[in-house]
């Protein structure tokens, strides 16, 4: 099944479930798919010998140990380097096959970064586990180019229409229809998006709503009510607590209690989130 084939709402772990453990890394992935994720969101950045990195700041400085910018160091630079003081930082290669079940929503960070990622879609079954997101639209376009059978999302310039269209109650122009999926953020800055507008919109448009980025479980229920295609959070347990409630949920073929006692003890709290 392709990415973009999937059905009901889904349950999307937020750099990997960042408020769980190390975002973007092996161990946040495996504690999300460990709770039954078949959805993960990352981010992609290059380093300076060509190779992508699932890390989400240009910059090493606020979870690492290390300071200065991710394209200035090599990979086996950055194989010395840690986050949080404990986890390496992953290649899109090694998310991939480390967790071959799953599939990823991944942040194009940088315009370097989209010749190596055509590479990798182009290898057998990779564009049907991925959906390419970015604020750029151009680089989405040139990305579905090269390879169109990768789903992507709205780029930012079409998002922003689109939620300025529900704002102001106009229809908004079909030519921004240009991907299946748009990521629409339950708030710009201090000003609250009206996702129900947005998601009336964007499905008479036949684009699927993604909102990020939810952590409580009132706000999670509400989207859900109103109809949202998918919740992107950096807490996989409430949100899977939530669809578990809603008789939501659909779990990898690994029996997530079985394993979600080896992610997080009974009694420890995950991490706040950012």
């Amino acid at each position: 099944m392709a990415y973009a084939d999937a059905t009901g709402p889904i349950a999307l772990a937020h750099r990997g479930g960042g408020g769980s453990a190390p975002e973007n890394t092996l161990a946040a992935f495996a504690l999300s798919t460990g709770l039954g994720f078949r959805y993960l969101e990352s981010d992609l950045r290059l380093t300076a010998d060509g190779r992508l990195v699932c890390f989400h700041d240009a910059t090493l400085d606020r979870v690492t140990d290390a300071r200065g910018p991710v394209a200035a160091r090599t990979l086996e630079e950055l194989r010395r380097i840690r986050v949080e003081g404990r986890e390496t930082i992953p290649t899109l290669e090694e998310a991939l096959e480390a967790f071959p079940d799953t599939y990823f929503s991944v942040d194009l960070k940088d315009a370097r970064a989209i010749g190596p990622l055509v590479d990798v879609l182009r290898r057998p079954g990779v564009a049907d586990r991925l959906c390419i997101a970015g604020a750029w639209g151009g680089w989405l376009r040139e990305v579905r180019r090269e390879v169109p059978a990768v789903a992507t999302t709205l780029g930012w310039r079409s998002l922003t229409t689109l939620v300025a269209c529900a704002r102001a109650g106009v229809r908004p122009p079909w030519d921004i229809a240009t991907a299946p999926f748009a990521h629409v953020p339950v708030r710009l800055g201090r000003v609250r998006v009206h996702v129900e507008r947005v998601l009336e919109m964007a499905h008479g448009l036949g684009v699927r709503v993604v909102t990020w980025t939810v952590d409580d479980a009132p706000t999670m229920h509400r989207l859900l009510d109103v109809g949202v295609d998918a919740v992107i959070t950096d807490r996989p347990d409430v949100l899977r607590a939530v669809f578990v409630g809603r008789d939501l949920w659909e779990p990898m073929s690994t029996p997530a209690d079985a394993l979600a006692p080896t992610c997080m003890s009974p009694g420890v709290a995950p991490a706040a989130p950012r």
